[in-house]
């Protein structure tokens, strides 16, 4: 039998049922054990206290089982977070949708890599509607060979699907991609296997993991399979070869091929896919859609909108107070990881970030100056504040700025930042909003909790942005405070379009905004720079 004891009130259904986030209790059920397995996780009441002494009368019996009975009901009947249950169809119903993930298992995905794919498809699973007439799922495991590790119709229920990828193992031998999403067109898709005949009513959809470049080719079965109507998301880890993802994608693009840098963070794409099958009549009920003020619910869309005194940016989502006006003095230094995980082409990346954000800034002796600091192994000054007085000159500095390219030291850097870049000397202003801006990629291997603190001391706003294998508890420990609203992390580029929002609200001074105006140009184009990144 089931044992239950004292234990947390939200449930999990992921292979190996980890503390669930935030906000995600609502509507979800336990974490069911195997057959003959003892449930150790979840909601847990002690009841053992309930069963009567040996000799107990029959009378007594009955009482007991009663009150288990009972108290079954009242858990059944309140949901496991002490509320009534929220139905998940009153903010988000999943369209009916044939879904199949194509998982690669290959010698170059190593045992515990692939259990983090594991617990992303089971993630993306507990946000879905599962049943006959709503959303269906199975799962191709590939590697030299294709093996169908379970079809559409083989599980109807949640439970069951979770229990099933819990069982799954890798394959460990090549990367035949091509040959998986063959057997996805002529077998998953199959009625045989369960699949619905093509309808306007339903999504055919397929959701392609890899981290390599494939041994066949790609190309035309992909496009065979979109013929097909089957809507193909490719997402590529680590060492993967981008130029396959975009051949495997459905257009657009931008919406169906992502990147992580490792398997460490692919659960970071969990959301996307949630709200990628979300069907929804109130799309605000979903979230605030990065509206600075309110989001407005139209049918089957929102707006954003801005409360009274504040207008609307061309951004759509930002609001700003300010009508007027060239801008304020501002200070502000990158602090750019320049190690070797980041890698060539996207240091590339990076150096675009800067530029584009230097566009969005008014340059002068009198307003914003931009310095910048690369560092690895050691730190690099590229130029100080005010050395260069416009747009133009910062610009094609930082084209050219070379790749150092070798370890992590993020405090030292930070140091550097505090002795050096802030400094009278190297062109700091008295009295001037100081702003350091630091991106990394990995963790720092030297000491950075000194320094962080000390420059937060000496009054600096600083902003931690994280990148792939970045650690958060040194971005948390870099970031000004409010901490939550300092830093930054980010598995793809374009989930940094939320620093826009944070920088305008804790940035600029409360009593006049107009006095950022700087900021403000540079937070509002952030999700231009995001989009422009992805492309």
């Amino acid at each position: 039998r089931t044992i239950f004891s004292p234990g947390p009130s939200c449930l999990s259904l992921s292979p190996r049922c980890p503390p669930p986030a935030p906000h995600t209790c609502q509507g979800l059920a336990p974490c069911l054990p195997e057959e003959g397995q003892v449930n150790t996780s979840g909601p847990r009441l002690l009841l053992a206290t309930l069963h009567p002494a040996s000799g107990s009368s029959a009378a007594m019996d009955r009482i007991v089982s009663a009150l288990l009975l009972s108290l079954l009901l009242l858990l059944q009947s309140y949901g496991v977070c002490g509320a009534p249950p929220q139905p998940r169809g009153t903010l988000c119903r999943t369209k009916p949708t044939d879904l199949v993930f194509i998982i690669d298992s290959s010698r170059s995905v190593r045992p515990h890599e692939f259990e983090k794919i594991k617990v992303f498809v089971s993630q993306v699973i507990e946000g879905l509607d599962v049943g006959p007439n709503s959303t269906r799922v199975g799962v191709i495991n590939y590697a030299s060979a294709v093996k169908n590790e379970f079809s559409l119709k083989t599980y109807q229920t949640k439970a069951g699907l979770l229990q099933a990828v819990r069982r799954i193992e890798p394959l460990s031998t090549g990367t035949m991609t091509g040959l998986a999403i063959q057997f996805a067109i002529s077998r998953a898709f199959s009625d045989s296997e369960g699949a619905r005949v093509r309808s306007p009513n339903f999504n055919k959809v397929a959701i392609v993991v890899t981290d390599g470049r494939p041994q066949d080719g790609v190309q035309d079965v992909s496009a065979r399979a979109r013929a097909a109507g089957i809507e193909i998301f490719a997402i590529g880890v680590g060492r993967v070869d981008m130029h396959t993802l975009r051949q495997i994608a459905s257009q657009p693009l931008d919406d169906h091929v992502d990147y992580v840098e490792s398997y460490s963070v692919i659960e970071k794409l969990t959301h996307k896919f949630q709200e990628a099958f979300c069907v929804v009549s109130d799309l605000c009920a979903t979230g605030d859609h990065d509206c600075e003020h309110t989001c407005i619910s139209t049918p089957g869309a929102y707006k954003c909108a801005c409360k009274e005194g504040f207008t609307l940016n061309s951004d759509g989502k930002t609001c700003s107070a300010c009508s007027g006006g060239s801008g304020s003095a501002l200070d502000l230094v990158f602090l750019i990881d320049g190690s070797k995980s980041v890698r060539p082409e996207n240091f590339e990346l990076v150096k675009k970030f800067i530029n584009q954000i230097v566009d969005s800034l008014e340059v002068s002796e009198k307003q914003a100056q931009v310095g910048l600091v690369q560092y690895s192994s050691s730190v690099r000054q590229e130029f100080p504040l005010g050395q260069f007085k416009n747009k133009k000159d910062i610009k094609a500095a930082v084209k050219k700025m070379a790749y150092m390219e070798k370890g992590t030291m993020t405090g030292q850097a930070l140091k550097y930042l505090i002795d050096s870049s802030f400094s009278i000397i190297n062109g700091a202003r008295p009295g001037v909003p100081k702003v350091g801006i630091v991106f990394t990629d990995g963790r720092s291997q030297d000491y950075i909790t000194d320094a962080a603190k000390k420059a937060k001391d000496l009054g600096f706003r600083m902003f931690a942005v994280g990148v792939g294998n970045a650690v958060e508890d040194e971005l948390r420990e870099i970031a000004s405070e409010p901490v939550a609203e300092h830093y930054f992390y980010t598995a793809d580029f374009r989930t940094i379009s939320k620093i826009g929002k944070k920088l305008q609200m804790k940035i600029c001074v409360e009593e006049d905004p107009c006095e950022c105006k700087s900021i403000v140009k540079f937070q509002t184009k952030v999700e231009e720079l995001i989009n422009s990144l992805q492309q």
